[in-house]
C-alpha cells in the first residue's frame, strides 16, 4: 500500500485538501484518503484555544508613559477554517495590530491613577474590536486580559514615596491620638488621686479633732478643775516628746534642730491658743 494514498489529522486540528492547486475539501481528525498527484494537504489549522501577549507602550492622559500587557485567548472557528486558512496570513500580527490600536486609542484618555482600576474596560473594549474585526477572518476571541500595567520606574518610586507619605501621616496622626488619650487619661487619674487624697487629709484631721475633744473629755473628768488650757499644754508636751523620740530612733537624720526646751514649747502653745482666740473673735 502506498503511504502517499493517506494522511491522518490530529485531534484538535482540520487539514485543508487542494486539488490540483484548487481548495476542495476540510479534513477532520481521523485518517483520511487522497487521489496521490492530484490532491494534496495545502496546510493544517489548530483548533485549540491560544493565547498571544501583547504588550503595549503608551502615555496616559496625564503623560505618563505606561507598558500595558494585554492577553488574548482566541480560536479558529469550525464553520470559518476556509477563511482562517486563506484570508489571514499571520493572525497573530493581526490580532496585535488591533490591540494596540485599542489600547493607545483608550489609555491616552485616562489617568494614571484610573488606568488601574478601568482595565476591565479596556480589556473589554479590546475584546469587543477584535471579535467584530476577526470574525470575517474565521476567528473568535474568548477572552481579553489586562495582566499587567508598568509605569516609568521613575514614576513607581514617586507613588511609593507619595503612599508612603500617607501612611506616615496616618501613623503619626494615630499616635497624636493615642498621646492624646494617655495625657487625658493621666489628668483625670491625677484629679482623682488629688481628690483622694483632700479627703483622706480632711478625714485625718477631723479624726485627729475627735481625738483630741475625746482626750479634754478624759482628763477633765480624770482631774478635776483641769482647765482646756492645761489638757493641750499636756497634749503639746506629749507630741513633742514622741517626736524627739521617733527622730532619735532613725539611723540617718539630717533633721537641724531649732531652740526646744519645754520652756519653748510651752510659748508655741501660748502662741497656738493666741492665734486661735484671735480667730474667733475675728
Amino acid at each position: 500500500m502506498n503511504p502517499s494514498f493517506f494522511f491522518t489529522v490530529e485531534q484538535q486540528q482540520a487539514a485543508l485538501v487542494q486539488r490540483m492547486g484548487k481548495f476542495s475539501r476540510v479534513a477532520a481528525a481521523g485518517a483520511h484518503f487522497k487521489m496521490p498527484f492530484v490532491e494534496n494537504v495545502a496546510g493544517r489549522v489548530n483548533l485549540r484555544v491560544q493565547q498571544l501577549d501583547v504588550e503595549v507602550e503608551t502615555k496616559t492622559h496625564d503623560n505618563v508613559f505606561v507598558k500595558v500587557v494585554v492577553a488574548v485567548q482566541y480560536f479558529v472557528l469550525p464553520d470559518k477554517i476556509y477563511e482562517a486558512f486563506y484570508k489571514l496570513n499571520n493572525a497573530e500580527r493581526q490580532i496585535t495590530s488591533f490591540v494596540f490600536d485599542v489600547v493607545r486609542a483608550r489609555v491616552p484618555g485616562i489617568k494614571l491613577d484610573d488606568v488601574f482600576e478601568k482595565k476591565d474596560d479596556i480589556a473589554d473594549a479590546v475584546k469587543n474590536e477584535l471579535t467584530q474585526m476577526m470574525d470575517d477572518f474565521g476567528y473568535g476571541i474568548v477572552k481579553a486580559l489586562v495582566t499587567d500595567i508598568d509605569p516609568d520606574s521613575k514614576v513607581k518610586e514617586a507613588m511609593n514615596e507619595i503612599n508612603a507619605a500617607q501612611r506616615l501621616r496616618v501613623a503619626a496622626e494615630e499616635k497624636g491620638e493615642a498621646e492624646k488619650i494617655l495625657k487625658v487619661k493621666s489628668a483625670e487619674a491625677e484629679a482623682e488621686a488629688k481628690a483622694l487624697s483632700g479627703k483622706g487629709i480632711a478625714d485625718q484631721r477631723r479624726a485627729i479633732i475627735d481625738g483630741l475633744r475625746e482626750s479634754v473629755d478624759e482628763f477633765q473628768k480624770s482631774i478635776p478643775g483641769a482647765s482646756p488650757q492645761d489638757v493641750m499644754n499636756v497634749v503639746l508636751m506629749t507630741q513633742y516628746f514622741d517626736m524627739l523620740k521617733e527622730l532619735g530612733a532613725a539611723s540617718q537624720n539630717n533633721t537641724i534642730m531649732v531652740p526646744h526646751s519645754p520652756g519653748t514649747v510651752a510659748d508655741l502653745g501660748s502662741q497656738i491658743r493666741d492665734s486661735m482666740i484671735t480667730a474667733n473673735q475675728v
